[in-house]
């Protein structure tokens, strides 16, 4: 057989192999992968490389070692799920950095790393200031997680003691000036809704690059012409003055009136309307 054609064959065939093989090795990032699961990774890419080249002399050998090579992480893996053992001896432990907002040298000196590489590790992680720091670990990956101080960590609107409405992922409803009826079903909206909501702002559906929908309905479009501003509709914020408006005016006419019933009667309502009010805030005022 020419050479070429056993080039192909077997370049053809392993690429078949390297797509099954990629699939059932664990799903990681080079940026999170172990040192062995990198070295698994390279062993495997050089074997398939010499064998697509016809380089070894017998096939049979190259595919007992990438068959080695290609199920031993895949059962380590699973070794690993079932001990931590087995995991704390292929991949390491992790290693505490900072405790109690103290920088741990002899930790440090274990990983090999410097003063410098360790602050550039933290400022990776936005702590610029290391008085902020509590805590930090570095994962067995290699990633160095930190946690700020209770007094350093941004506000959020739990500590405030505000209830805010949940947020699902967006729905991709327009892309490249094509509606997605997919999304649209998933979201609960129609053809007809989406059109009107162009509308309101003003936006021609060829024009629209990206258009998304929030968990709370509002529509998002990103325009290919970047000069035009989408007005931004705040049909919720006007619902939620108007309710205000409202509940100001029973207020007053509680005031106004002589009529001890009446007065009963509005100052009930109003405070059922507050309720109703701040029931409502977290989902009309986000």
């Amino acid at each position: 057989m020419n050479t070429w054609l056993i080039l192909l064959f077997n370049s053809i065939l392993l690429f078949f192999v390297a797509l099954v093989l990629s699939r059932y090795m664990k799903k990681k990032t080079l940026s999170r992968a172990t040192p062995f699961d990198f070295i698994s990774y390279c062993v495997v890419a050089i074997i398939i490389a010499l064998m697509s080249l016809n380089l070894l002399d017998n096939i049979y050998f190259g595919l007992i070692t990438l068959a080695v090579w290609g199920a031993s992480p895949i059962i380590l893996d699973f070794a690993c799920m079932r001990s931590k053992w087995i995991y704390n001896l292929i991949h390491g432990k992790e290693r505490v950095l900072i405790k109690r907002g103290k920088i741990m040298e002899d930790n440090l000196s274990k990983e090999r790393m410097t003063g410098q590489e360790f602050l550039e590790a933290l400022r990776s992680k936005k702590a610029f200031n290391l008085a902020d720091v509590e805590f930090a670990i570095m994962e067995t990956t290699g990633d160095i997680n930190v946690s700020l101080k209770a007094d350093k960590k941004p506000i959020t609107p739990h500590d405030l003691g505000r209830e805010v409405a949940s947020k699902a992922e967006c729905i991709t409803v327009i892309l490249d000036g094509n509606i997605l009826n997919e999304g649209l079903t998933n979201a609960g909206l129609n053809q007809r809704w989406l059109k009107d909501q162009l509308e309101i702002k003003g936006v021609d559906l060829q024009n629209v690059f990206v258009g998304q929908v929030d968990s709370s309905g509002d529509l998002y479009v990103d325009l290919f012409d970047d000069m035009i501003q989408v007005p931004k509709t705040q049909i919720k914020e006007m619902l939620y003055a108007s309710l205000q408006k409202i509940q100001a005016d029973l207020m007053s006419f509680s005031l106004e009136t002589e009529n001890k019933e009446a007065k009963d009667m509005y100052l009930k309502d109003a405070e059922k309307l507050k309720n109703v009010m701040k029931k409502l805030q977290p989902y009309l005022l986000r």
